[in-house]
């Protein structure tokens, strides 16, 4: 098998763009396939989850793009949105790094089919999608099924056993024989080939292993809990490993709403993708995820499928994986690019068979764990783990790293002048400030002065009114008992009290 790209005579412009990636050497799918891709030949591809299937079938794809050619030449197929991203991405960002001018457009449902007509007028090389919006747009006549050369299934049991299975046969029977067809998967059984041989020629099965496997790098352990306790023990497991990036597959008979509210409420910080969410509210939640705004990630079975975001230490089975086929892809999303990880099941009563039919069918052993004084002890080699390392970022520049090159104590000349400038300044400034507390008082003085006189006018102007107001009522008083009738005026002296 081959070791470099070098010798997979891969073109020095894709070997520059997988270095600006940090991808100096082939994994063992990627040497495996490009040969058999470049030949012509329908393939069914499959390797363990986090190795590499994604560039196994864009390089040889991007080294048969005939880029003189402004037409749809490649259709790569996927079954959730947050693939399709993920693989236009890719797609960009080796043909930016590379200086390959290969040009790609996104197909799916939940966006606007009229921008998409509109992109596809001008002809992208690649097409990618997910099969339901790509075989509207065929019957719509908007895609030239002629020119198209290479139809890639990513997911590919996925696509054909789920219930986008019947979509995916009438587009490739749309498609037709004439075009390479490959199919890449973490597992590759032999109910999806039966499914997929009719529409290939001849196809070549290539396995990095001779039987489907896990990823070797991942750890596999179980805790047995009660229905009623699942969430106490989620919550010790997430404090206790001290994860930064973890993953928690529920069931669709989970609430996640509360799950998401319970955690938080706990300190934690939670997103969550499943199918029953908008396709914006997906996208914004896998963006703080990766952005590391969110430590938690909730997810669904479909959701996750093929998603690739880096440096996921923990994927936790809040319910278990129904098949083992689900589990495999669930714990595929932890050591990835040849990292470590762990994945943790909780276990009920009733999931205890399915353990070993997971140990059966992948050669694997599920370790026991307990939940001691704080910690996380293995059962089966008696050990504990230990937490992950929290990752502290310092300020870049906030402390000095010069070495001081004279003696504890030492003042050099320099330092004496410096002492000396600082304790003039600190003086200049101490008759600043008396200055202008001097220059200050007067002003407040006169101000003082100010509001006094104020207050005197204000009050002198009170009694000024309350005299005048008296004048007023006496005047009014004399004119009623000259102008008035002598019985007002008895009245008016009775109510002065002059009867006396």
């Amino acid at each position: 098998m081959q070791t470099s790209f070098e010798s997979l005579q891969l073109n020095s412009e894709l070997i520059t763009g997988l270095k600006a990636q940090n991808i100096t050497n082939p994994t063992a799918v990627q040497a495996l396939t490009y040969p058999a891709f470049l030949e012509g030949k329908d393939l069914l591809v499959e390797s363990h989850t986090g190795s590499g299937k994604t560039l196994a079938f864009l390089l040889p794809l991007f080294t048969k793009i005939k880029l003189d050619e402004k037409t749809n030449q490649a259709l790569i197929l996927a079954p959730t949105h947050e693939l399709t991203h993920q693989i236009h991405e890719q797609i960009k960002l080796l043909a930016k790094n590379s200086g390959i001018p290969v040009t790609s457009t996104i197909l799916m449902g939940e966006m606007s089919m009229e921008k998409q007509i509109e992109k596809l007028r001008n002809k992208p090389q690649i097409l990618v999608g997910s099969p339901g919006r790509i075989l509207d747009l065929m019957m719509k006549k908007k895609i030239n099924v002629s020119t198209l050369e290479t139809v890639i299934l990513d997911e590919a049991d996925n696509l054909l056993e789920s219930s986008q299975g019947s979509t995916v046969k009438k587009l490739l029977h749309q498609i037709g024989h004439k075009v390479q067809v490959t199919l890449f998967s973490a597992s590759m059984t032999k109910q999806v080939r039966d499914l997929a041989t009719p529409f290939m020629s001849e196809p070549q099965i290539l396995q990095t292993a001779a039987k489907t496997e896990l990823n070797p790098l991942l750890s596999h352990l179980y805790l047995k809990t009660e229905v009623r306790d699942k969430f106490e023990n989620l919550k010790k497991l997430l404090q206790t490993t001290n994860t930064q990036k973890a993953l928690v597959f529920v069931s669709q008979h989970t609430d996640t709403k509360v799950l998401v509210e319970k955690l938080n409420y706990h300190g934690f910080t939670v997103a969550t993708i499943s199918g029953k969410l908008s396709k914006e509210e997906r996208k914004n939640a896998l963006a703080q995820f990766k952005s590391g705004k969110v430590k938690v990630l909730l997810s669904s079975d479909l959701a996750a499928r093929g998603l690739d975001v880096a440096n996921i230490t923990h994927i936790f089975h809040y319910d278990l994986a129904l098949t083992p086929q689900d589990y495999l892809h669930r714990a595929g999303r932890s050591a990835r690019n040849g990292k470590e990880g762990t994945s943790i099941s909780l276990i009920t009563p009733k999931d205890l068979g399915m353990i070993r039919v997971l140990e059966r069918t992948f050669g694997i052993s599920l370790e026991e764990i307990a939940l001691i004084k704080g910690r996380i002890k293995n059962l089966a080699t008696n050990t504990f783990l230990e937490p992950m390392e929290t990752i502290v970022v310092e300020t870049v520049g906030s402390t000095s790293k010069k070495r001081n090159k004279y003696p504890k104590g030492f003042v050099s000349d320099s330092g004496k002048k410096a002492k000396k400038e600082k304790k003039a300044t600190a003086q200049a400034s101490n008759q600043s400030a008396q200055t202008k507390e001097k220059d200050h008082k007067p002003a407040s003085e006169s101000m003082r002065k100010k509001t006094v006189t104020s207050h005197k006018l204000s009050t002198e102007k009170v009694t000024s009114k309350k005299f005048a107001a008296r004048k007023l009522q006496q005047a009014s008083q004399e004119d009623a008992f000259l102008s008035g009738s002598l019985a007002d005026a008895l009245k008016l002296i009775e109510e002065a009290g002059w009867d006396d």
